[in-house]
């Protein structure tokens, strides 16, 4: 008879919570310095990278000021003279994506006034 393989549900959430601590910590203390450097640097490029809306940006951003600290605005101030031609890009996105809303909620008004029997 084949023993039965045991999954997550088999253990009580304690028991689960203890394995994953016990995971994590062994996982930690295999790795190399580099695979450790390389893992974090991942996970912090995903979190300010990955940025998916104004929310999510706002928090990056703290995330950056906390670690600058006052050399923060110093360090925004070489960004945008480094990078001083690609100026404004990030307005006419955002202005392009506000046309876009504007046109598509016009055309839905212009197709709501039509009567349905002017075919």
């Amino acid at each position: 008879m084949k023993k039965k393989s045991l999954i997550f549900s088999d253990l009580s959430k304690k028991q689960l919570e203890k394995l994953k601590e016990f995971y994590i910590q062994k996982k930690v203390e295999s790795m190399s310095h580099k695979e450790l450097k390389q893992y974090v640097r991942e996970i912090i490029s995903h979190q300010i990278n990955d940025t998916i809306d104004k929310e999510e940006e706002m928090e990056a951003w703290r995330e950056m000021s906390d670690f600058f600290g006052e050399q923060f605005e110093i360090v925004i101030l070489e960004m945008q003279t480094k990078f001083s031609d690609e100026n404004n890009v990030l307005e006419t996105e955002i202005d392009s994506q506000k046309q876009r809303i504007e046109l598509l909620g016009r055309n839905n008004l212009d197709q709501e006034k039509k009567d349905m029997w002017d075919d």
